[in-house]
């Protein structure tokens, strides 16, 4: 994924700015060690450092990687492919804040490798979309293609529903402690454009396969077809439903069939 890594840092720092929740929920104690999987620019890995946690920034994209690198040197980051990275010893845990949705290739893969790098009992917590996510955003931008005849957009997007991925986590080896799912609308701060703006940063690679004549005609008919859900008069909002769960690795690693505890839904 090719991010506008000045538009994510800036336009969309909600994205980091929503992480304190998750490392309150993760708890992380001096000393742990912690892998920040798809950790971007490394803003929820810093603080990480700060309260007292040795962690590792984990991310696919080598140039938000460098970012990280440039703006916390003292950190630890790493280039890796979630669906197959590994690690020379076991974490206590791993966080994962607005990322694990853009791992649609293979999730269980990703889910086997955060088990493998964990010791038992190790921590998983994250947050990510879930069904219902950008629904207004996706409904606006497949009619836009439709409107312009032009192939359905393919989406790089996995947005499970809250049983799905309870059970994906147990048949992985985890025993789910909370799951939440709820609706976040979210101010897109900084981003004049709005929907435009989301599908510019965010869709990049469907936007990448429209005629470059029609590309601003395609996303001012996106503008168009979200406004009346999604602008309000303090400026455009994004339509999040958001999954977020704590879950544990097994001591023994082997799937169990009882039922996950669920948190609120």
């Amino acid at each position: 994924m090719n991010w506008g890594v000045a538009t994510y840092d800036s336009a969309f720092g909600y994205v980091s700015a929503h992480g304190a929740p998750l490392i309150d929920l993760l708890d992380p104690q001096p000393g742990e060690r912690i892998i920040d999987l798809g950790c971007g620019a490394g803003m929820l890995t810093a603080e990480l450092a700060a309260r007292g946690a040795e962690p590792l920034g984990l991310d696919g994209n080598p140039h938000l990687i460098a970012q990280a690198s440039s703006q916390f040197p003292e950190l630890s980051f790493a280039v890796g492919d979630a669906a197959d990275f590994t690690v020379a010893d076991r974490y206590d845990a791993v966080i994962s804040m607005s990322a694990l949705h853009w791992m649609a290739r293979d999730p269980d893969a990703v889910l086997a490798r955060v088990h493998a790098s964990l010791r038992p009992g190790g921590r998983f917590v994250a947050e990510m979309g879930g069904a219902g996510n950008c629904a207004e955003l996706i409904a606006a931008m497949q009619t836009a293609w439709r409107d312009y005849d032009l192939p359905e957009p393919e989406l790089p997007w996995y947005f499970p529903t809250p049983a799905d991925y309870a059970t994906r986590l147990e048949e992985a080896g985890f025993t789910v402690r909370l799951l939440e799912y709820f609706d976040r609308p979210t101010r897109m701060t900084d981003a004049p454009d709005g929907a435009a703006d989301w599908v510019r940063l965010f869709a990049a690679a469907p936007l990448a396969g429209v005629p470059s004549e029609l590309i601003e005609p395609v996303l001012s008919r996106v503008n168009t077809l979200a406004a009346p859900a999604l602008r309000r008069e303090s400026g455009w909002v994004a339509d999040y439903v958001r999954l977020r769960f704590a879950a544990v690795r097994k001591a023994n690693g082997k799937p169990v069939q009882e039922m996950p505890l669920l948190g609120a839904i």
